[in-house]
């Protein structure tokens, strides 16, 4: 194998490993049973005969057997009556949430957190003003948080209608914290408090059941979370990169398992019951995490419904409240960015929601850098280039080498095309005197593969911690480049990055190649200038600044080589 024909074999790859992961993505198999008894559907008027009062002020519950709750039914959900899961959830008064960081809709009905806007990351650099959804109930997207309690006896569920005084809570400035307060009673006297806290900077929202048992008989119920969302295409996203979107959840015996929605009907845990972990359901940039207390035991749980929504959520284990007392069920909800420093602080394995796929060992230690740079130097832009020359000088030595041996393997220009012309077509004569060639003047033209072999994981490593750092996403550099998570609008950085790959492939021609080769060789600038227009700036940027930093120690070491050549005797 010679460097151009590895160079080749390294483009097509890196760019068929992006095309089958794409592809991946879209054609997982679809397989529908209905093991899991865990479920939950649309309840509307339409779709169901349960029915809801819409009435603020009515303690009213759905019966723990309806199809709709997260409790073990023994018989098939094949056999129920199918949700019409196109409808829109029932919904009643709401009590809009505004903090500094949070635009939020909490629904009386189940008290269900239906709508989370993110004010400080809008969709589009250019209209701040519009936050991103992370979460919402308005077809035809379908992201929710919904808790309940579970028992044998009369208990709100998501689908119980809660009673509140408050319609607008507003986070003031120099407030911490502000609350919501949901209240249920049921006829036998119990009375659930449902309480929603949410602090200043804060992407965690804590949660309290206050159980006050007022009744005559011991209570015994269990809590349960989960995130209920159907399958949308997320604003902004593009389409020619694959970023994973589905569960995720951790446990002490597997601290991070990625589960494809489509799996969500036939995924099982490894046992009952785990203490500790958490629930997430990930996208790219962003992630919403159910988070118990630590040490608390849950089951953890997931179901599709009809292949087109999917549910995600966690049970605690059974509780005792005895007659007259009162207890309180506590977890943590977190709805926003993949910041590492702040997941970190919240549960053990939260960070690693920021996936850096199999060469996390490579990727993480590049964002921490890149990280440090931003911090001295105030521009994401400026760290990733800076980041692209430590690179360089770390691989100097074995890049040195690969162009060595290009710039040597140019020196026999002549001779390969002596050999061309003495035997034609005759491949195997050609193959056998160019390799006689080599080893007359000692040349290796493996020599300069390895080098560039070892680097390899590197430029994937970078590739994927760019494309999942949510501190890149519309972060600007100069210039026209305002949010380096996009494609460059006018194109600059893809047309720079094509004519730095021509300059390069220049200085690293081959002469052994025959002409159907070369040919090929001189279309892979065009056909990457083509691909890289859709690729997000960021990424683009590294790899223009690598192209001009190879070209530099590359024309270096090729004058050093003729040089040391015309500097021997003849």
């Amino acid at each position: 194998m010679d460097n151009q024909r590895l160079l080749l074999f390294i483009a097509l790859s890196f760019v068929v490993l992006l095309m089958w992961d794409a592809w991946n993505a879209k054609n997982q198999p679809v397989i529908i049973t209905a093991n899991n008894p865990v479920s939950d559907v649309a309840i509307t008027p339409e779709s169901s005969s349960v029915a809801i009062t819409p009435t603020e002020n009515t303690a009213e519950s759905i019966p723990s057997d309806t199809p709709d709750t997260p409790t073990a039914v023994a018989e098939s959900v094949a056999d129920k009556p199918a949700a019409n899961v196109q409808s829109a959830l029932t919904s009643n008064k709401r009590i809009h949430v505004e903090t500094d960081v949070f635009d939020i809709d909490i629904d009386v009905v189940g008290g269900d957190l239906r709508r989370a806007f993110l004010k400080n990351y809008p969709i589009d650099v250019h209209e701040p003003e519009n936050p991103y959804p992370l979460m919402d109930d308005a077809l035809p997207q379908l992201f929710i948080a919904q808790t309940g309690l579970l028992s044998k006896t009369p208990s709100p569920d998501h689908h119980a209608i809660f009673s509140s005084e408050q319609t607008e809570v507003i986070l003031k400035e120099g407030q911490a914290e502000s609350k919501v307060f949901l209240n249920w009673v049921g006829e036998d006297g119990l009375k659930v408090t449902k309480i929603y806290t949410f602090k200043r900077d804060s992407y965690l929202i804590h949660i309290d059941h206050v159980i006050e048992n007022n009744t005559a008989n011991d209570w015994d119920g269990r809590l349960y979370r989960q995130f209920q969302r159907n399958e949308y295409d997320e604003p902004g996203k593009s389409r020619l990169l694959y970023t994973f979107t589905g569960g995720a959840v951790s446990t002490p015996e597997e601290p991070y398992e990625k589960i494809d929605l489509k799996e969500m009907e036939t995924w099982k845990p490894t046992q009952s019951y785990f203490s500790g972990g958490w629930v997430a359901m990930l996208q790219h940039y962003f992630v919403s995490a159910w988070v118990p207390k630590p040490g608390e035991v849950n089951h953890f749980y997931t179901r599709s419904i009809n292949n087109t929504r999917y549910i995600l959520g966690l049970t605690s284990a059974e509780f005792t409240v005895p007659a007259g007392s009162s207890y309180t069920f506590s977890t943590d909800l977190y709805v926003g960015p993949k910041i590492q420093d702040r997941l970190e602080k919240i549960s053990e394995n939260l960070k690693l929601t920021v996936d850096y796929g199999f060469l996390t060992i490579i990727a993480q230690p590049l964002f921490w850098v890149l990280e440090w740079l931003h911090s001295k130097l105030g521009n994401w832009g400026f760290a990733i280039v800076i980041l692209t020359l430590l690179i360089k000088i770390v691989f100097y030595k074995l890049s040195a080498a690969s162009y060595r041996s290009m710039a040597n393997m140019r020196k026999l220009a002549p001779k390969f095309q002596a050999i061309r012309d003495r035997y034609g077509e005759d491949r195997q004569k050609m193959s056998a005197a160019t390799m006689e060639l080599y080893k007359k003047e000692k040349v290796n033209p493996l020599s300069g593969c390895w080098p560039m072999l070892v680097q390899i994981p590197v430029f994937i490593s970078l590739y994927w911690m760019l494309l999942e750092s949510v501190e890149i996403r519309q972060a600007p550099f100069i210039l026209w480049i305002d949010d380096l998570s996009a494609k460059d609008p006018f194109y600059i950085l893809p047309l720079l990055m094509g004519i730095s790959m021509y300059v390069q492939q220049k200085l690293s021609h081959n002469p052994s190649l025959d002409p159907m080769h070369q040919k090929i060789m001189n279309f892979m600038p065009i056909i990457f200038t083509l691909f890289f227009m859709l690729f997000p700036s960021g990424l683009v940027l590294y790899w223009v600044v690598n192209n001009l930093l190879s070209i530099a120690q590359q024309w270096y070491i090729t004058k050093q080589v003729e040089k040391a050549t015309n500097a021997k005797p003849s």
